[in-house]
């Protein structure tokens, strides 16, 4: 039986790759008949902006084995057949146990990736030749059920200023969810503890001004109807969705950078593989500035300083992480009051 297969070409700075893609027709978003070569058309049509904000860092892969629909798990190390122009480099996780993690720097190695069924890419805050000094201070802004994406963008807008006040410069994107993620560049001198710690200190004075919208509880059962600052996202080979990832979601959105003057008007539902590359050729790419700035993370740092005087100390680490020093008990507040 003949099969199949279809090759797409695909521009580098090396020159066209010819990059082969199996099963093309295969459907990945049922309710919209989005294809597997859709896919991959895709990744070359954002491929400048996409490798500007995910290359040269390590990736995981969420890979799906017949569509949004089907089995998925994650991949970290580079599969059997990669070709020779990807990479991996060496990392070290929260176990200490360190391994080859793949990178992408090339949008061919993007749509080898959706060849071996990738449909979210999840990269590094840092970069692959420092992988242990992050270069962005990410933060995830999650609506709590009772909220929605309307409820993140006074939250989002507010912590602009935080940043600004500490130095920083932020961006923006759409999770591709419910949720918005600020990204800000800094230099890549600081360890991840120290850039959780940051992130934490910006969290903290977030919740200060709007502690009635935001919180910082770890535990869901005293978040209540709010946006929750989700500082474990900082942690070392913790990801979110990359910028112009796709999601495994019915309607096939992406993580799409915006611009702070259009955040309060946007609808995030409009951001799918379907429309946004005509949005990208129209208006360009909003974080295409994203490293020209690094700045410094002294002031926040100073800011958890001063939090920790005042008994404001760390926060619990997610469950799979080795007990952490200063770490609270990792209990739930319900059950450790029935203790």
């Amino acid at each position: 039986m003949a099969s199949e297969a279809t090759t797409l070409t695909v521009p580098s700075e090396h020159g066209d790759r010819e990059m082969r893609i199996s099963s093309p027709s295969r459907v990945l978003w049922p309710e919209l008949g989005i294809t597997k070569l859709d896919l991959a058309r895709y990744l070359v049509a954002v491929g400048d902006a996409f490798v500007a904000a995910n290359s040269d860092r390590p990736i995981s892969l969420q890979r799906f084995s017949s569509g949004i629909d089907g089995e998925q798990f994650f991949s970290k190390n580079p599969p059997k057949g990669a070709p020779e122009f990807v990479r991996a480099v060496p990392v070290t996780y929260p176990s200490g146990r360190s391994h080859p993690q793949l990178v992408i720097d090339e949008p061919a190695a993007a749509v080898w990736a959706a060849q071996m069924n990738t449909i979210v890419f999840h990269p590094w805050a840092s970069r692959a030749e420092r992988p242990d000094e992050p270069d962005e201070l990410r933060i995830d802004l999650d609506p709590q059920p009772g909220t929605d994406f309307d409820d993140a963008i006074p939250a989002a807008i507010e912590l602009r200023s935080v940043l600004e006040e500490a130095g920083l410069t932020a961006f923006v994107k759409t999770s591709g969810n419910r949720g918005l993620h600020v990204f800000a560049p800094i230099d890549p001198v600081r360890e991840f503890l120290e850039v959780r710690h940051a992130v934490i200190a910006a969290a903290r004075e977030l919740e200060r001004r709007m502690p009635e919208a935001v919180t910082t509880s770890w535990w869901k059962e005293e978040r209540g109807e709010t946006v929750f600052v989700d500082y474990n996202q900082a942690n070392r080979d913790r990801t979110m969705a990359g910028a112009y990832s796709p999601r495994a979601l019915a309607h096939a959105p992406v993580s799409c950078p915006v611009t702070w003057d259009e955040l309060e008007s946007v609808d995030p539902t409009s951001f799918t593989i379907e429309t946004v590359p005509d949005r990208l050729a129209a208006t360009g790419d909003p974080w295409a500035s994203l490293h020209e700035t690094p700045g410094s993370l002294d002031t926040l740092l100073e800011w958890w300083e001063r939090d920790v005087r005042d008994g404001l100390g760390e926060l619990p680490f997610p469950p799979d992480y080795p007990k952490m020093p200063g770490e609270p008990p990792r209990v739930q507040p319900s059950r450790a009051r029935k203790g």
